[in-house]
Parts: structure tokens; C-alpha cells; sequence
């Protein structure tokens, strides 16, 4: 067709030729002044440590008053009036903080403080679950309105808040922010699924660059995944984020998993992404029903003091001389066996959160089980099916750990080859069932 020449040709494949004989030229080379060595064990890190990520009350007030007061002549949805007030109320102290509360100031603290903070996703703006509404829009004129993105920092004139609705083309996304994430080191990084398990179209970034980067080329990220995990009934699609399956390539100190169970634990589990030394893809299973649930909230003074706890104490136990079981959970589970035993008034075990599995709290979780003296039976309580969720990983790091008991014992649905029901009235009974097998003595 005329548009190069053969010796054009030529000398690109030569040039080619001669790129890949200089680059095994010099393998060759490196190998030979240091000669290969076996591939050494990394010691894994404990994840006990809790890093103090709090922050002012004043600050609190500040990003609740732009995130709920809209700009003069601006038309926004009636139906979003009630919510504003809602959040003008949270930051004063004067209502229990949700997630989507929590979250805001998390992302408004950290651009104050000079980070970049960039969500993506199909329905970011809005939250798939309408719970977020980063984003709004006037009735009248249809322009769009982002409070955080008009914050700006003093320090850091770069810092931004970004959220954008992106594509439902889960691999071609996730691989641009895992991109965007290996350059923008410093920054907070996010995709969110729109349910966890849409993270399934995305499985080759994830196994070939998030989870194995570090190792491969040693090339680090602070991307967050955003995955809704929770049984609710949903069916097999929109139950699961396959825990099991991050927690499978966990390995080298490689990532982070957490599943947290307030707001204030995912606020300081935001803010301690962007601190340093946390230089690893963070896999989050966030909430689903806890977004609107009154017993999975906070107050200001969580928010002010402290950082994300590994794992969680049972506060409801006064005397620990009378625990004779320990419930291990994690995530919305433990709502359902908190409410259990209250209506039960048992107070003979104590139920004990696991908020991260990845790096494991090995210290915290030693700590925590010798202050139960008589207590000789441990229990893994899970809603996802055995051979799902965390119990084959935490399975043989709970062994020999308590006194007279040296296998934990499970308790959870049988074994599946699907995540979840179809049926609601059968995800009711096995809810209960497995509610009622944790907490009996």
C-alpha cells in the first residue's frame, strides 16, 4: 500500500533483533557476577499493629457542613432533603454515624491533608445501594454538583476528590486503576464493584498484577477494592465477593483483607491506605444491609480517636471468668449472633470480631483468648458455605491456640458448589440454623 518501504521493514525487525540480544546478553551477564539463588521465604508480618488515624472534631464539623448544605440555586431532589439534614446532624454529634457518613469524611480528611483520592466504579456516585450520592443533580438544569471535589488543600494543591460511573467492562477498569495506582503512589486509589462477585470479570488483573506485582517486578500499589459481600437472600449473584479466593493469594505480605463492621473501622481503614508502609493492594468486603443498620454505627469520638482494630473484643462481656466458648466471625454475621444473644441473655461466650484476616493478627487474637481462662471451646462462625468465606484460611492458624482445644470447630452452611440460595425462605432457615449451632452450649 505504499506506506513503508521494505528496508523500513527490515530495519525495524533488526532493530527489534537487536533490543532482545543485548537485553539476554545482559541477563547473561548478571547471572553470571551473581549466581542465581533459591527463592527465600519471606517472613509474613503480624497484623496486630493499630495505626492512630483520627481526626478533629472541628474537621468532622467542617466536611459534614459542605456535603450538606447545597449550593445557592441549586435544585436538588426532594428526596434527597432528608438525607442532607441527616448528615448536617452526624456532624454535629446529634445522630449516629453511618457508613456513607463515614466514608465521606474519610475521603474529605485525607484530600484536606493534601492526598488524591480517586473512585471509580459502576454506579460511584450515586452508590449502588443509593447510600453514597457523591455526586448530585439539579432537577432543573441536570449539572452535576460533587461537595468533595471542592475541597482543596493548602499543602497540596494537587489533592482531589474524583469519582467517576464508569463502564461495566470490569477488566478493562480495574487494569486502568491498578495502572493509575503503580504511578499515583501516594495516593488513595479505589474501584468498587458494584457487587462483589462483579469481580469475577475482572480475575486476570487480579491474579496477574494485584495480587503478584510486588513479586514479579517489584512494583507497588495502595489500590482499594470495593467489594458487597453479605447474605441477604439475594440469590447465588449478589451474595458473595469470593473471600475465599483473595485470601487464597495471599502470601509475601502481598495484600491486605479486611472486612470491616462499623463505619468508624472502614473510616480509619481508609485513612491508614495512604499512610506509609502500607504499600499494598487493600481488599475491602463492604456492606450491604449494615449501610441503614441502627446497631452497625458510630459515634464522632470513634472517629476522633483510635485507628482500624485488627480484631475486635466482645464489649458485652463483664466477667470473662464465666466465658466458657469463644465465637470467632467476621463481617455482618456478627450482628446476627450479637442479637441472638441478647435475646438469649447467655452470656457464657463471647463473640470476637476478625476484621482482618490478611496480614493475620496472630498477636492480637493470643492477647485476646488468654483473657478467656476457662473457656475451652472455639468456634468459626461463617454465612458463606464451608468450603467458602475464610474458614479453610483461618482453619489451621486458630489451631492450638486455646487451652484444651485444639481444633476450632465450624459452623456455617454445607458445603457448595454455589455461593448462595436462590430461595429467600431457604437463606432464612440456614441463617437461623447456623445462628442457633454457634451459640448453643
Amino acid at each position: 500500500e505504499g506506506v513503508v518501504t521494505e528496508e523500513e521493514v527490515n530495519n525495524l525487525i533488526a532493530e527489534r533483533v537487536r533490543r532482545y540480544e543485548e537485553a539476554l546478553k545482559n541477563a547473561k551477564r548478571k547471572v553470571a557476577e551473581e549466581p542465581p539463588q533459591s527463592h527465600a521465604q519471606v517472613e509474613e508480618i503480624d497484623g496486630s499493629d493499630v495505626i492512630a488515624t483520627g481526626i478533629s472534631a472541628e474537621t468532622i464539623k467542617s466536611i459534614a457542613h459542605k456535603i450538606a448544605v447545597v449550593p445557592e440555586g441549586f435544585h436538588v431532589n426532594p428526596k434527597m432533603v432528608g438525607q442532607l439534614a441527616r448528615r448536617a446532624k452526624m456532624g454535629e454529634g446529634s445522630a449516629p454515624l453511618d457508613w456513607a457518613f463515614a466514608e465521606a469524611v474519610a475521603f474529605g480528611s485525607l484530600v484536606l491533608e493534601g492526598s488524591r483520592v480517586r473512585l471509580s466504579g459502576q454506579d460511584s456516585g450515586r452508590g449502588t445501594f443509593s447510600q453514597r450520592h457523591a455526586v448530585l443533580y439539579d432537577t432543573q438544569t441536570g449539572n452535576s454538583w460533587a461537595p468533595l471535589a471542592e475541597l482543596r488543600s493548602e499543602s497540596s494543591p494537587d489533592a482531589r476528590f474524583d469519582v467517576y460511573d464508569s463502564s461495566l467492562s470490569e477488566e478493562g477498569v480495574l487494569g486502568f486503576e491498578y495502572g493509575y495506582s503503580v504511578i499515583a503512589k501516594d495516593a488513595l486509589i479505589m474501584w468498587e464493584a458494584q457487587f462483589g462477585d462483579f469481580g469475577n470479570g475482572a480475575q486476570t488483573i487480579i491474579d496477574q498484577y494485584i495480587a503478584a506485582s510486588e513479586d514479579k517486578w517489584k512494583q507497588t500499589s495502595r489500590l482499594v477494592l470495593l467489594l458487597p459481600h453479605g447474605y441477604e437472600g439475594q440469590g447465588p449473584e449478589h451474595s458473595s465477593a469470593r473471600l475465599e479466593r483473595y485470601l487464597q493469594l495471599c502470601a509475601e505480605n502481598n495484600l491486605q483483607v479486611c472486612y470491616p463492621t462499623t463505619p468508624a473501622q472502614y473510616f480509619h481503614l481508609l485513612r491508614r491506605q495512604v499512610r506509609p508502609g502500607m504499600e499494598r493492594p487493600l481488599v475491602v468486603m463492604t456492606p450491604k444491609s449494615l449501610l441503614r443498620l441502627p446497631a452497625a454505627s458510630s459515634s464522632i469520638d470513634d472517629l476522633v480517636t483510635g485507628g482500624f482494630q485488627p480484631l475486635i473484643d466482645d464489649a458485652e462481656i463483664t466477667n470473662p471468668d464465666a466465658v466458657t466458648k469463644i465465637v470467632f466471625c467476621s463481617g455482618k454475621v456478627y450482628y446476627d449472633l450479637a442479637e441472638a444473644r441478647k435475646k438469649s441473655e447467655n452470656r457464657s461466650f463471647a463473640i470476637v470480631r476478625l476484621e482482618q484476616f490478611y496480614p493475620f493478627p496472630m498477636r492480637s487474637i493470643r492477647e485476646t483468648l488468654a483473657k478467656y481462662p476457662n473457656a475451652k471451646q472455639l468456634v468459626w462462625a461463617q454465612e458463606e458455605p464451608q468450603n467458602m468465606g475464610g474458614w479453610t484460611f483461618v482453619q489451621d492458624r486458630l489451631e492450638n491456640l486455646l487451652p484444651g482445644c485444639e481444633r476450632p470447630q465450624y459452623v456455617g452452611r454445607s458445603a457448595s458448589a454455589c455461593p448462595a440460595t436462590g430461595s429467600y425462605s431457604i437463606h432464612q432457615k440456614e441463617q437461623a440454623d447456623l445462628i442457633s449451632a454457634a451459640l448453643s452450649v
